[in-house]
């Protein structure tokens, strides 16, 4: 079991966008120019790459295949807590030819000892990995998003494998078609996110669990900058180029941000959060106490690793 912060990356070789499956896809702007897109694209997954290793990750970086481009997007692939895997299963045809290379790597990983359990949903149940299942290392349970993509019968589902609990968020809206594309839960307690994206039932189970204080509104600029679909790990925020007002709110709570360039793969409808899968989740995570409260040893905040 990996108890380092570990990162799962899937190489850009295969990727492209030449179907849409949500409404950020583009397949014409990418065809109006695919081999300078591709080209693109191989900078911006260096440039994530490095900055991901900067904020302090290790990373295992696995190749994808041809004709499935969105493996790239290994968020969707598992659902990962404490050296388990719970494996996706994807609702479009277009990734369901995914399952069965993830599975491989996922059955590798453990092989090598990097997981103890990989386990797969019963067919039906749509669940698209970490991208609809975020796991809250401060309060210590699952956000899941359901109904664009994955189904509520998932969050139950997944409560039983890992025996946590599971807050099931109903999503309103086909922009946010995944929950990590309009909700970030940061090392400091707050959650980034984006309230059109929720039904008024989900709006209102997270207010009842989260205080004003902890609530951090993004905007509709932010969202289609793919700001909130960001890495995090301590007080380091890696995500996509952000606007100047969330880039100084995060700034003010002492988050430092990482930006990079990710506009080939926000033409798929993914951004820095989506292109990874934490490998290394853990229930026994030291639970922060705020990026404003006590500075821990070596003068760093005080914060869950998130």
């Amino acid at each position: 079991m990996i108890t380092e912060p570990t990162i799962l990356l899937v190489e850009p070789t295969h990727y492209d966008v030449s179907y849409s499956i949500n409404p950020w896809m583009d397949p014409l702007r990418w065809a109006a120019d695919p081999h300078g897109m591709h080209r693109g694209a191989l900078r911006a997954f260096a440039e994530l790459r490095d900055a991901l290793q900067a904020a302090g990750f290790g990373l295992e970086i696995v190749a994808g295949e041809p004709g499935l481009p969105d493996m790239v997007f290994p968020a969707n692939a598992a659902v990962v807590l404490d050296g388990r895997a719970l494996l996706a299963r994807f609702r479009y045809p277009q990734r369901q030819g995914e399952e069965a290379p993830f599975a491989r790597i996922f059955a590798e990983l453990r092989e090598r000892g990097l997981l103890d359990d990989v386990a797969t949903l019963a067919n039906g149940c749509y669940q698209e990995g970490a991208g609809d299942c975020i796991w809250d290392a401060v309060r210590g349970h699952f956000w899941a998003g359901f109904g664009p993509r994955s189904a509520r019968c998932a969050a139950d589902a997944v409560g039983a494998y890992f025996g946590r609990e599971v807050v099931a968020l109903e999503l309103a809206t086909a922009q946010s078609y995944h929950l990590d594309v309009c909700f970030c839960p940061l090392a400091g307690g707050e959650i980034l996110y984006y309230p059109p994206a929720f039904t008024e039932a989900a709006l209102r189970e997270l207010h009842a669990r989260l205080p004003a204080s902890q609530r951090i509104e993004a905007s509709a600029d932010d969202l289609r900058h793919f700001s909130v679909n960001a890495v995090n790990l301590h007080d380091r925020i890696v995500m996509a180029r952000t606007t100047p007002r969330l880039r100084d709110a995060l700034g003010k709570r002492g988050y430092r941000v990482h930006e990079v360039d990710l506009a080939p793969f926000m033409l798929s409808g993914g951004g820095a959060y989506c292109m990874t899968l934490r490998l290394d989740r853990s229930t026994s995570m030291r639970q922060g106490s705020g990026m404003a409260g006590d500075e821990a040893a070596g003068g760093q905040p005080a914060v869950a690793a998130a």
